[in-house]
């Protein structure tokens, strides 16, 4: 996993001097994997390390609070993550209406020069930063001649397709619960990842114990039942059916957003623990029951499913591979 660091200023000399990404990466998809791995050559050909400067919470959160963005990994999977793309240190800016604020050069000289000591700079064609967006590619290239270090600019990847890969166009997919296409442009299954806590035990009753996982309300994946892998923080694996949603036959409809996954194999004791649910095929929508005979029905029917999607399965790549195999 990349070292999260929130504290820019006064860093240790191992963690200045480095290549460094900018970006919010969000998803940590192909095009992400791709620029990352350009950029670790860089770092490599430097003999230095790569780092990546973010901003928590997202800048459109910070602006629309009342509208947080759906985060495809939050903060703690996205550090893995971007460990097994070669990121050794994630330097976690706090994105606040002040620090939007900064000019331009000062973002240039203070955080990027002073702070960080950069001596070589990865962005996307499209970045922007400074109070009102002033500063852009040319401006940040123009004054890394001057101050001694050098850019580079990201091209956009594309699909199979042709189509730009970006983490709003795989948010649009995950809302739809269409997780086998978003896996596709991930490069990985799309993942929740969180602790295991005590819920009401009704799964148990109904011969379907579950283990529950809370999800941030932002979260915009579809409601729905889905073929999933559960790996535990030992790293086993098991495969299960899982339910996001509210559970409208048993509960209100403001209840909270819960990720429930019963695993096929003998259900081990999980609460406390902080476990991976991987998700590998949409199933059905979630629905309301007349009651829960009705629901057990349906329960096994999923269960049936799931089973078939999972069997014989393939890792998409090497992330996919370390992630959900």
């Amino acid at each position: 996993m990349a070292e999260r660091i929130q504290e820019l200023s006064g860093l240790a000399e191992t963690y200045r001097g480095g290549v460094v990404a900018i970006g919010n990466f969000d998803g940590v998809h192909r095009g992400h994997q791709a620029v990352l791995a350009e950029a670790l050559e860089i770092a490599r050909a430097r003999g230095t390390s790569l780092h990546l400067l973010t901003f928590e919470p997202h800048p459109r959160t910070t602006f629309r609070p009342d509208e947080p963005v759906y985060r495809i990994t939050p903060a703690e999977l996205k550090a893995r993550l971007l460990g097994l793309c070669g990121v050794t240190a994630i330097f976690e800016q706090e994105f606040t209406r002040d620090y939007a604020a900064m000019s331009a050069g000062d973002f240039i000289n203070d955080v990027l020069v002073r702070d960080l000591g950069a001596i070589h700079v990865v962005t996307g064609g499209d970045f922007r930063f400074g109070k009102g967006r002033a500063g852009d590619a040319a401006m940040l290239a123009a004054a890394g001649a001057k101050l001694g270090f050098d850019t580079s600019l990201a091209a956009d990847f594309e699909d199979e397709g042709g189509a730009i890969i970006s983490s709003s166009r795989i948010r649009s997919l995950l809302v739809k619960g269409d997780v086998s296409q978003a896996a596709g442009l991930l490069g990985y299954r799309y993942t929740i990842s969180g602790e295991v806590v005590h819920g009401k035990k009704l799964g148990r009753t109904l011969g379907y114990p579950t283990a529950n996982m809370p999800v941030p309300e932002e979260t915009g994946l579809a409601p729905g039942i889905y073929a999933v892998r559960l790996r535990r923080a030992d790293g086993s694996l098991h495969d299960g059916v899982a339910s996001f949603g509210r559970r409208p036959t048993v509960e209100e409809p403001d209840a909270p957003l819960l990720l429930e996954t019963y695993v096929f194999d003998a259900a081990p004791d999980l609460y406390g623990e902080i476990c991976d649910v991987s998700l590998f095929g949409f199933l059905r929508s979630e629905e309301k029951f007349d009651g829960l005979d009705e629901l057990v029905v349906q329960m096994k029917a999923d269960d049936a499913e799931a089973r078939a999607v999972l069997a014989g399965v393939r890792p998409l790549g090497q992330l996919d591979e370390t992630i959900s195999f």
